[in-house]
């Protein structure tokens, strides 16, 4: 048999990649210790943990100094990674916040020693991207206003505490007012719990703008008073009039914070245009100063004229996204951040899936928001939204409505301009002529004709 000839295998040649960031460093972030990994050439050894208290936080970042690191990326872990972070920046780093999401697909046994050098060898070749965060100034109002929300939240629970005590005494005050936090409902709740229960006398109390009648609100208020849910009630009233306490202090803190911030135009020289709604409405969650001057101010758009945006719509998104759009090359960049745009998964050049990422994003939520306000609106953007409900469904119409309203905020976040409501309605104007010229066709087609409503009543 002839002898069978060994193959000579070509030596493996290794992918060469290229440095990017020649000083990086990795960071593990925990509740307890931090690992960090620098270059092996750095330092013996490569890998150090330090503590969590603020001493151990500038002992790592005066080590990084000593390693010759410029650059940092570190897992945004829970709240952790906050003030290692601010630290870092104060002491001039270049401070990358990754998204762990991005970088758990490690093969092999899972370490923290492992998890710091792996994030400084991706940052090292420039394959991380930095979570967007806007500017520090920013960052101090959105804490703010998010801390403004959950007391909303949590005087909202306990609105909701009322209502259920009221219920379990079958008193109907709900179907008879819109608002018992409303003058007319906490008028009527505390002259129950002060023990007055003659129905006329309660129902006498209402303002005048209810539109019930108060003999309707009298037979609303015949309930079984029991003491065990009376008690309940005066609790949830006095624990939601500490909330509101809350929420006038927060109030009091943005203004002042606020106020202080630069201004994008001078107000006296070019005022604010008139809301479009004179109508102040009612609630706890409307700020209790004039917020939307404030954001005027500081931004040089009045986004409130654009349809469905509202004053607390646009201050969640300006304190989540800031005042700098430069983090954001293009329209698409923004909404493909905010996660309200179509995710093509492409294999094998067909398109595979166009679903929305699923993200959790303040300022999408609020777009969201902005996008079921204006379903019966009769403005373009309204009947653009029931167009695509027509078409696609009412999610996905909430989706690609917000998605326009965010290409609109980009358009005058980059280039600060009056708003022009007209192009919007000379482009539904377009859709409806287009409208009309298929049915005209497809009558010609089935041998009728088309006559318009004036022409016909002649």
């Amino acid at each position: 048999m002839p002898e069978k000839r060994r193959l000579k295998r070509s030596p493996k040649r290794k992918a060469v990649q290229e440095v990017i960031h020649p000083n990086a460093a990795g960071i593990d972030v925990g509740a307890e210790k931090s690992y960090v990994a620098v270059p092996a050439d750095r330092d013996e050894p490569p890998v150090r943990s330090f503590g969590c208290f603020t001493e151990d936080l500038h002992a790592l970042a005066r080590w990084l100094q000593a390693c010759g690191i410029d650059t940092v990326a570190m897992e945004s872990t829970g709240v952790y990674w906050v003030p290692l972070f601010q630290i870092l920046e104060g002491y001039g780093f270049e401070v990358y916040l990754v998204n762990a999401r991005h970088v758990k697909n490690v093969p092999g046994r899972k370490t923290d020693v492992l998890d710091c050098q792996w994030l400084q060898q991706l940052h090292a070749f420039g394959l991380l991207a930095a979570s967007f965060r806007p500017e520090d100034a920013i960052c101090v109002l959105r804490s703010y206003w998010r801390h403004r929300n959950n007391l909303v939240r949590y005087a909202a629970a306990h609105v909701q505490h009322m209502q259920k005590a009221l219920e379990q005494m079958n008193v109907q005050l709900h179907k008879v007012i819109s608002d018992i936090t409303g003058v007319t409902g906490l008028r009527i709740i505390e002259a129950i719990l002060s023990g007055e229960r003659d129905r006329q006398k309660l129902a006498a109390l209402k303002d005048h703008r209810i539109q019930s009648s108060a003999d309707r609100i009298a037979k609303a208020l015949e309930g079984d008073y029991r003491q065990e849910h009376l008690f309940a009630l005066r609790q949830a009233l006095e624990t939601y009039r500490f909330y509101q306490q809350q929420i006038a202090a927060c109030d009091q803190q943005i203004e002042t914070y606020i106020s202080g911030l630069d201004d994008r135009v001078d107000v006296t020289q070019t005022p604010l245009p008139p809301p479009k709604s004179r109508r102040k409405k009612s609630g706890s969650d409307q700020p209790a100063f004039d917020l939307r001057t404030h954001l005027y101010r500081i931004s040089g758009v009045d986004f409130t004229r654009v349809e469905g945006l509202n004053v607390l719509t646009v201050q969640t998104i300006l304190s989540e996204v800031g005042l700098d759009a430069s983090k954001f090359p293009t329209g698409k960049h923004f909404t493909s951040w905010l996660g309200i745009c179509p995710d093509n998964r492409i294999t094998g050049g067909k398109v595979k899936s166009s679903k929305t990422r699923k993200v959790k994003n303040r300022a999408a939520d609020a777009f969201r928001i902005a996008a079921q306000a204006v379903a019966n609106s009769s403005g373009p953007i309204g009947s653009f939204y029931r167009r695509m409900r027509a078409r696609i469904g009412p999610a996905e119409a909430n989706t690609a409505t917000a998605h326009k309203l965010a290409r609109i905020f980009y358009r005058l976040w980059t280039e600060p301009e009056a708003y022009d409501p007209s192009l919007l309605e000379h482009h539904e104007q377009q859709h409806t002529q287009r409208t009309i010229n298929y049915l005209c066709k497809k009558a010609r087609s089935l041998g009728f004709e088309l006559v318009p409503q004036l022409a016909a009543a002649q």
